[in-house]
């Protein structure tokens, strides 16, 4: 009876392993966040940003720019509860220091991230740049896109940074990370900026495609360009088309067409904040796909400030001069792959 009984348990633990097992599968999750001017203290004498220095109208100190870098790595670790965040892409961070400086923080110093980052010609010196952990990620190379266009301008555009690894040691990710010209100037005067540096972008896509049509191709960034807009919907061939192989994805469009953002401007939300893939992230191929087809805006309570009249919006850490010690007037996305 004993015997039986022994036997009877140990079937019921193998099932439950085993059940467990096909349930529990393994995922990656990338980030993309616009942390909104993470500046350091220190003068750098070659860009400009004396708006974020000690004596400044702003007065950005020592001590604010501790608090934001822990409020940033709360939201990073916050995203996905059950482990940090393999990929983190950047808009707004000033140097390498400041990232050295985020992934050291309690939050995130786990992590044992590793940063990819160059200094852009952008004016004001704020860059786009990307953390990884090397346990989940393998990086295998990297090079940062120049703006090129027929037209000229008098000052530089932000270089569009692309990074190549690997996940399960065998998938290979093509990851973009990008911050387009903003629309200050005006959206219709600056468009042609923004679909230049779209054109670029999608030459690049088109090469990796040339040469695999299944490539897994992940596209993150402030476009400053909502998903419909022509840049995005026309010239980079972001849609909603799942039946063109060479069409990109953009995960965004259910949650616009939901009223949902990632920014909010003048009491109204917008979506700048994107995340397109290629065909070959979605559920009808093997290896790391998209979860459910979509991704997702982190908007938690915590990180939303309620004015008088309800409207919500992003927790900024500056409005003007005027310092609130939120996070950022962005939103992160975000995007969860499991191995299928």
């Amino acid at each position: 009876m004993r015997k039986i009984v022994f036997l009877l348990i140990t079937t019921l633990v193998v099932f439950h392993i085993s059940a467990q097992n096909k349930t529990d599968k393994k995922t990656i999750t990338a980030i993309f966040y616009n942390v909104e001017n993470l500046f350091d203290t220190i003068n750098d004498p070659t860009i400009d940003d004396e708006e974020f220095l000690p004596a400044s109208a702003k007065k950005w100190n020592t001590e604010r720019y501790n608090k934001k870098l822990e409020n940033l790595a709360k939201v990073i670790s916050s995203v996905n509860t059950n482990e940090l965040p393999e990929i983190v892409g950047f808009a707004e961070i000033e140097n390498r220091t400041v990232l050295e400086d985020l992934i050291n923080t309690t939050n995130l110093k786990k992590g044992n991230y590793k940063i990819v980052h160059q200094n852009s010609l952008d004016s004001r010196g704020i860059d786009v740049g990307l953390i990884y952990r090397p346990d989940e990620f393998i990086y295998l190379s990297h090079q940062f896109i120049p703006f090129t266009a027929e037209f000229e301008l008098e000052y530089k555009l932000r270089d569009i940074l692309y990074v190549k690894g690997l996940v399960d040691k065998k998938d290979t990710i093509h990851v973009f990370i990008n911050h387009w010209k903003s629309r200050s100037g005006g959206d219709k005067e600056t468009e042609n900026q923004r679909i230049a540096q779209s054109q670029n972008l999608r030459n690049v896509v088109d090469s990796i495609l040339l040469l695999n049509q299944n490539a897994k191709i992940l596209i993150m960034g402030d476009l400053n360009d909502e998903p419909r807009n022509t840049s995005v919907f026309e010239t980079l061939k972001a849609n909603s088309d799942y039946s063109d192989n060479k069409s990109l994805v953009n995960l965004m469009l259910p949650l616009v067409d939901a009223g949902k953002g990632s920014h909010s401007f003048r009491g109204e939300w917008t979506m700048l904040d994107n995340i397109i893939v290629s065909q070959a992230f979605l559920c009808k191929n093997n290896g790391f796909i998209v979860k459910n087809n979509e991704a997702s805006i982190f908007n938690a309570e915590w990180i939303t400030f309620t004015n008088n009249k309800g409207e919500k919006s992003p927790n900024r850490t500056y409005g003007g001069n005027n310092y609130y010690g939120g996070f950022s007037d962005h939103y992160p996305v975000y995007i969860t792959f499991i191995k299928k």
